[in-house]
């Protein structure tokens, strides 16, 4: 593989806005690949994949290349020729590239290997939490999500099938599979801009994870329900209870982001989904209407995202102990404020795309203790060691009387 110098440049200046300006990682990537619209689909699979693995790896990158968190112009090539390196890419005869320590840069990368921190590039707080978390499985959680993730995407089933897609795929040369045990699920073969193809404009997929994808499902809806999604956000699990729903009932999807329900709508109207009703929750006049009233409720909580740590790097870096002593408070205030909204006899799903037992079975235990109307159905913890993909937990609750 040859390195060339517009790619490089590219991938040096989106470092520069992530780790000195503090932007995040795909706003960054999805910018840059605008900036030359001559790049082909090699070159810019190049920037996004390189400056994703920086961001990945900064720790050990740092370390090998004794940069000392100063991301100076100068660091930043020196960051960049220890991925080069390690990447066995030969380094061209560029000025920036000169005395580069290519026999040393190797033998600190073995070296590092027996430290966890360094090893899996991941800050001392985090990898303590997820040791007192979950003991000796926190290896195998941390290495598989510093893996790349698949591109999967959910067939909207209100416009096509599994099958039908997955030929008009081929014939924009996207090639996909089935993955067993996932209903609406197809996986890229290779990575590809789906965005352009046809059948993305006419609302036939949406890009899911397919962990994602079981918990619409998990909820137990059926057409005709009264379903509320309490954190529908921009509403990727609202569109999938729309397809098992077949468009019948009602979805009311809340948020408390006024912008991340616009963008629903639009996605809405593309897919082609009628029963979704978004409402804006600016004030608590919003959720008390609702008490009593639905049938089925999804709790999609906020939460610390380490599950789904694989599409967002740089979350490694910007993630704070604070935040997650926060976030878990707010997780047990919103569970239960949301459950009075489900009629006797109705059922909750509470999930996060956390793998923290704090963030999800102790959250779900607590509420038992203080919610005697509530009954424990059934639960999913899936962690990314096993299943390949993202982690998320779910929990099936169901309110008695």
């Amino acid at each position: 593989m040859r390195l060339h110098r517009n790619l490089v440049l590219a991938v040096i200046d989106s470092l520069n806005y992530i780790f000195n300006d503090g932007l995040y990682a795909d706003k960054v990537v999805e910018k840059t690949l605008k900036r030359d619209t001559r790049w082909g689909a090699r070159d810019r699979k190049f920037i996004a994949e390189t400056v994703y693995d920086c961001v990945r790896w900064k720790r050990l990158y740092n370390e090998i290349a004794g940069t000392k968190n100063h991301f100076t112009q100068e660091n930043l090539w020196k960051i960049f020729a220890v991925w080069a390196v390690l990447k066995g890419i030969p380094l061209p005869d560029w000025r920036q590239f000169e005395g580069t320590p290519v026999r040393r840069i190797k033998g600190k990368f073995d070296e590092l290997q027996n430290q966890r921190v360094f090893k899996e590039s991941i800050p001392d707080w985090l990898d303590a939490l997820g040791e007192k978390e979950l003991g000796k499985q926190w290896a195998a959680e941390i290495n598989a999500l510093n893996q790349q993730a698949n591109v999967i995407l959910r067939v909207n089933t209100l416009k096509t099938t599994k099958e039908q897609l997955q030929k008009l795929l081929l014939e924009e040369t996207i090639e996909t599979q089935f993955i067993k045990g996932y209903q609406d699920a197809l996986q890229l073969s290779e990575r590809k801009n789906i965005f352009r193809t046809e059948a993305f404009k006419n609302g036939f997929f949406e890009v899911q994870d397919a962990s994602s994808q079981l918990v619409a499902e998990f909820l137990q809806v059926a057409p005709g329900l009264r379903v509320v999604d309490a954190c529908a956000g921009a509403g990727g699990k609202t569109l999938h209870l729309a397809s098992l729903m077949k468009n019948k009932g009602q979805i009311i999807a809340l948020d408390i982001y006024a912008n991340k329900l616009k963008e629903l709508k639009r996605r809405a109207k593309r897919n082609g989904a009628h029963n979704i009703e978004p409402r804006h929750i600016h004030s608590t006049k919003v959720i008390k209407k609702l008490y009593d009233k639905a049938d089925r409720v999804l709790i999609d909580a906020p939460c610390s995202g380490l599950g789904v740590l694989r599409r967002n790097p740089d979350a490694k870096w910007k993630l704070q102990a604070e935040f997650i002593n926060n976030i878990q408070k707010t997780q047990a205030e919103i569970l239960n404020t949301y459950a009075k909204m489900v009629k006797a006899g109705g059922k909750l799903v509470y999930a996060t795309c956390s793998i923290l037992p704090s963030e999800n079975e102790k959250q779900v235990e607590n509420f038992l203790n203080s919610h005697k109307a509530f009954n424990f159905i059934a639960e999913k913890k899936i962690l990314p060691s096993v299943s390949g993909y993202d982690g998320f937990y779910m929990a099936l609750l169901e309110r008695t009387e």
